[in-house]
């Protein structure tokens, strides 16, 4: 029987729309089916990259399945995501809430679904969109069946050198995403160097030459650049998120330290003596670096001055809110002591001390240890003082009668 081979031609559709655009439900369809057929294909295709891999040396075997690994991983993410969006398209019964929710599990990160780490074992962690996903899969494969000696043979060489051109002009339209600069200079050097052996096999294919032994390290070569420029501009979308999520918590740090230092200002002009500390003003970091390092750092000193806020938010409150402590604690107390029947004594002792408070309390600011002291020795004297009266409603106890006497015999 006859070997079949995996149709290097077969890549990921087309996603509809962009994020934040509502999806239809016929594009969701069309997409969703393609997408379906697609997914079973790459996993077709990867099984069969993973038998072929035990056929290999132990050294080939080792040198190959990180990537396989790899592969796997993204197609599982990807399937995963399959799943959402089959689940919320639901038969086609989709309105604007559902076409929403479709626009951001296409377009959305795609990691944010699995416990899988999406990455790759030269940039690390990857946060991409399923689109993204899909390209960097079908690039994998790619690599992975011309590794594992998958590809068709010299009769589709044809075939194969039109995936190759493909996989050209796709990196070739990402390379003015690139900033200008070292990168693209040497994304655009090494796509040169593809376009000449591109030239190069396709003058030896039309001469009759086999070409079988050059078409597989072009194609390897091909997908490594593309996948590289994808995972380049996944990098670069995620520092642009970061820094735009860093930007923000700048504001709010800045919101936060002005309402601290108002609630400082109240503490300072309630209490005495109050609390006194730094509070830091997160403008003085200067504005948010571009680089990934320094935004790195960066992130690091707004953690700390999080945390110093959060200091001196509890602290002030916790001034303020001791003062209130005092506040109720004296007209609970005055209240009960009001209610209560005292001796003439007693009365004059809980006024007097009731006085002295209310002196302590209408200063401003308000010495605190004097009124904690003054407010705990009022509340300790009117517990005694109404601990020794009876409790209102409860008759005195009546002596008893005295016992007959029984007579002696």
């Amino acid at each position: 029987m006859p070997q079949s081979h995996p149709d290097p031609g077969t890549v990921a559709p087309t996603a509809p729309g962009r994020l934040g655009v509502p999806v239809q439900a016929g594009e969701a369809q069309t997409y969703l089916n393609a997408l379906r057929e697609w997914v079973a294909q790459r996993r077709a295709d990867l099984g069969e990259v993973d038998r072929a891999v035990l056929k290999l040396s132990q050294a080939e075997q080792v040198a190959i399945t990180t990537d396989l690994t790899v592969a796997l991983t993204f197609w599982k993410a990807v399937s995963d995501r399959l799943t959402l969006l089959e689940t919320t398209f639901d038969g086609g019964r989709v309105g604007p809430v559902e076409a929403e929710r479709l626009s951001t599990l296409i377009h959305g990160r795609l990691d944010s679904n699995t416990t899988e780490h999406l990455s790759l074992p030269s940039s690390g962690s990857l946060a991409v969109s399923l689109p993204e996903a899909c390209r960097l899969l079908d690039s994998l494969t790619r690599t992975l069946q011309a590794r594992a000696s998958l590809a068709p043979g010299a009769a589709e060489a044809t075939q194969r050198i039109t995936v190759v051109r493909a996989g050209i002009e796709r990196t070739r339209d990402q390379i003015p995403l690139v900033p200008a600069g070292t990168q693209r200079d040497d994304a655009t050097e090494k796509l040169a160097r593809l376009d000449r052996r591109m030239d190069d096999l396709v003058e030896r294919a039309r001469r009759g030459a086999d070409v079988g032994g050059i078409i597989g390290p072009l194609e390897i070569d091909v997908a490594v650049l593309e996948r590289d420029l994808i995972v380049a501009a996944a990098e670069r979308a995620s520092a642009a998120r970061s820094r735009v999520r860093t930007q923000q918590q700048v504001e709010e740090l800045d919101a936060r330290a002005a309402a601290i230092r108002a609630l400082e200002r109240a503490c300072l002009e309630a209490i005495t003596p109050a609390p006194h500390l730094a509070i830091p003003n997160v403008r003085a970091l200067g504005p948010v670096p571009q680089a990934a390092a320094e935004l790195t750092a960066y992130r690091d000193k707004l953690e700390r001055v999080s945390r110093a806020l959060d200091l001196a938010h509890e602290t002030y409150a916790a001034g303020l809110a001791e003062r209130d402590e005092v506040v109720g604690l004296v007209g609970a107390v005055g209240a009960m002591a009001a209610a209560a029947t005292l001796t003439p004594e007693a009365g004059a002792d809980v006024a007097e001390l009731r006085r002295r408070l209310d002196e302590t309390l209408a200063a401003r600011p308000l010495p605190i240890s004097r009124a904690r002291a003054l407010a705990a020795a009022f509340s300790a004297y009117v517990d005694a003082a109404t601990r020794q009266q009876p409790r209102a409603g409860r008759a005195a106890p009546r002596p008893s009668a005295p016992r007959p006497q029984r007579p002696r015999p």
